[in-house]
């Protein structure tokens, strides 16, 4: 190993440890931090985020970086990792310090205001924050530069999705919702889900909460180097080495949003655990991928293992057992049958799978168009109600459950709305081949057994952290490129099974 290569992993491995700390303040601010706190802790986050973003572009990680690509006798691993080095560096050195400050500031406070106007169900509170968050989006996008023969999104796009093209993702998104629109017809002329959505008893949040560690063990997430806890909307967090945080939140009548929500969660920690950190923290081959097959490691545990019948032949009497004997009462079908309800909902983290990718592009349809200056902040809620009402057919009765529910845009978080939609089709089209690999996976997870599972993922994607991108990773892991025919099977399938279409 050469001086250059040691010194620039030291360099960036102290960075990542100063984006821990940012990352600690967030995750205190969404679960415990007082909400007077807000000022100064938008003070903390831009001083950390401006500490973060000069440390890991200074002229010194350009020189070593340099360097490094013209060792020969580094291994394959490292210089993928040097790779990804450059790219970072190239993505980050054209933003100006200020720039990052001023985004970490303002969306902390920001999200204090969306918390408020969420619970008022009033956007008018939101609005001003928003407006801002989005003209520093589009300053952003303005110092990356846009692709060639793309728009601003695109540049927004490369920080959670490298390589991914805003018309791109159209072309896909917008068939697949034609199908999936085509599939909903077809259930809701059963008229079966009326019959089919059986509602548990009201279950007390504590005993919720300790069946969700319950299944968290039991699916291989490990507790001694994790938790869990409740915010205004789930997330996972995955600190640094050793500390990956997971929240969820309770309905007590609606217990599946928890359950799903926990599982779902679970499954992004899942693949953060399975990181290289220890080795290689702050380091790009100790890192996610893409937002995209981060999320396709949350939708698979949360819908292809959670929403199973498998799942409900082991879970169901333990659910009994902590949550209330009604569970023990039903039959097994029943249970998969609720579990797997086609009915269009408001809140897209408590959409069942046919119609979630319709919120997806509902979101991305409409950021890009605030992105563009198509669309005014100021007519967002409009915006997002008449197409919400064209796509799942309802009419939307308020701004919380509306245009308010996502804590995403606050957060400054613009163009990580698709990769919710890339995850899903990267989820059916691994499960897929996963089946090929362990044909007795369903028996598996009947008797308990999800190791199998959680193994074949941190060979095949969790171990690589970016060694390979998004793309290439799928071909090498599936055989083939990212299609749509996965997700479809698998959905078609269900409906098939639940519903008899």
């Amino acid at each position: 190993m050469t001086g250059a290569y040691t010194e620039l992993r030291k360099h960036l491995r102290e960075a990542g440890a100063l984006g821990s700390v940012s990352a600690l303040l967030s995750w205190d601010q969404e679960t415990y931090m007082p909400s007077g706190g807000s000022n100064g802790r938008a003070e903390q986050r831009a001083i950390i985020a401006t500490l973060v973003h000069e440390r890991r572009t200074s002229p010194r990680v350009g020189d070593l970086i340099a360097s490094c690509e013209g060792i020969a006798s580094l291994t394959e691993d490292d210089r993928a990792n040097v790779r990804e080095m450059r790219r970072d560096f190239d993505l980050l050195t054209k933003l100006p310090a200020s720039l990052v400050g001023e985004i970490a500031s303002t969306s902390t406070r920001a999200m204090e205001a969306w918390k408020d106007a969420r619970q008022r169900s009033d956007f008018a509170i939101f609005r001003p924050h928003l407006e801002r968050m989005i003209e520093l989006a589009r300053q952003k996008a303005a110092c990356y530069g846009t692709p060639s023969g793309g728009e601003p999104y695109d540049a927004l796009l490369e920080e959670y999705e490298p390589g991914a093209r805003a018309a791109e993702l159209e072309r896909v998104f917008t068939p697949l919702a034609s199908e999936l629109s085509a599939l909903i017809a077809r259930v809701n002329a059963t008229g079966k889900t009326e019959k089919l959505a059986v509602r548990p008893p009201a279950i007390p949040a504590s005993r919720q909460h300790e069946f969700g560690l319950f299944l968290l063990k039991s699916m291989g997430f490990d507790m001694d180097r994790g938790r869990l806890d409740t915010t205004a909307h789930p997330f996972c967090e995955g600190l640094g080495p050793g500390d990956t945080r997971l929240t969820t939140r309770y309905k007590e009548d609606e217990f599946g949003g928890a359950m799903y929500g926990t599982l779902h969660e679970m499954g992004h920690g899942l693949y953060e655990q399975g990181l290289p950190k220890g080795d290689r923290y702050g380091e790009p081959l100790g890192e996610a991928i893409s937002l995209g097959i981060h999320e396709s490691q949350s939708r698979m545990w949360e819908n292809l293992v959670g929403r199973s019948r498998s799942f409900w032949q082991w879970a169901q009497p333990h659910a009994s057992r902590m949550l209330d004997p009604w569970f023990g009462a039903q039959k097994v079908e029943t249970l998969y049958a609720m579990s797997n309800v086609v009915r269009p909902s408001f809140i897209r983290v408590e959409a069942d799978e046919a119609t979630y990718n319709l919120h997806i592009l509902l979101r991305f349809t409409l950021e890009r168009a605030l992105v563009k200056g198509d669309l005014s902040v100021a007519e967002l809620p409009g915006a997002w109600n008449a197409l919400f009402e064209r796509l799942l057919g309802m009419p939307v009765p308020d701004d919380r459950r509306g245009c308010l529910q996502d804590v995403h845009w606050s957060c400054a978080l613009i163009g990580y709305f698709p990769t919710y939609s890339l995850g899903n089709l990267y989820a059916a089209q691994f499960f897929e081949s996963a089946r090929v690999a362990m044909p007795d996976l369903d028996t598996r997870f009947a008797n308990g057994d999800f190791g199998a599972l959680l193994g074949w993922l941190r060979e095949g994607i969790h171990r690589h952290g970016r060694r390979f991108r998004a793309g290439e990773l799928c071909e090498r892991l599936t055989g083939r490129k990212l299609d749509s025919q996965p997700l479809l099977r698998y959905l078609r399938g269900k409906a098939a099974e639940v519903y008899g279409v």
